[in-house]
């Protein structure tokens, strides 16, 4: 077989055989690589196939399809494993986003700490414990001006004592 043979078989099957390997594999990459590989395969063993198109288009397909199962397996393997050995995987995503809100709630805290008696009470009765400004006003027996009075006077003195950025973003999750 010429190579020009080869590039029409290639033209021929190649999207057909990435579509039936992703539908097995679910990885749009992996399938690519397993069509690649099983079209170099056919090339290096092409003296044993018959040169008909049924029975290459079968030679493919089998050897696309023994592919993709040895990559299923592969995987499955890798999930036991990791699963044996780490039986909590956390993504790093969610690592990293505990870290940042323990730091936040931290900062947080610690500057609610340094406001006024009163000032302090109410801005974590809102802010911390998420509770309403009626709800507080009642807790405290004052009026719900007064509340409304001590959470802005609170986050304005809460802007002076963390940075910018900080302030903005537990301003912005406060606000949900």
């Amino acid at each position: 077989m010429q190579e020009s043979d080869l590039k029409e078989i290639f033209k021929a099957y190649y999207s057909r055989l990435v579509y039936f390997a992703f539908q097995l594999v679910l990885d749009k990459g992996k399938a690519e690589d397993i069509v690649q590989e099983a079209f170099i395969y056919y090339w290096k063993n092409q003296d044993g196939i018959s040169s008909d198109n049924l029975s290459i288009k079968s030679y493919l397909y089998t050897t696309v399809k023994n592919a993709s199962l040895n990559v299923l397996r592969h995987q499955q393997v890798e999930e036991k494993y990791i699963k044996h050995f780490n039986p909590y995987p956390a993504e790093e995503k969610q690592v990293d986003n505990a870290l940042i809100n323990a730091e936040v709630l931290a900062q947080l805290h610690q500057a609610i700490e340094s406001l006024p008696a009163n000032c302090k009470k109410i801005s974590k009765m809102s802010f911390l414990e998420e509770m309403k400004n009626q709800e507080i006003a009642d807790e405290l027996n004052i009026s719900i001006n007064t509340v409304k009075t001590q959470k802005q006077r609170g986050l304005q003195l809460l802007r002076l004592r963390l940075n910018p950025e900080l302030f903005w973003i537990i301003l912005f999750a406060l606000s949900y």
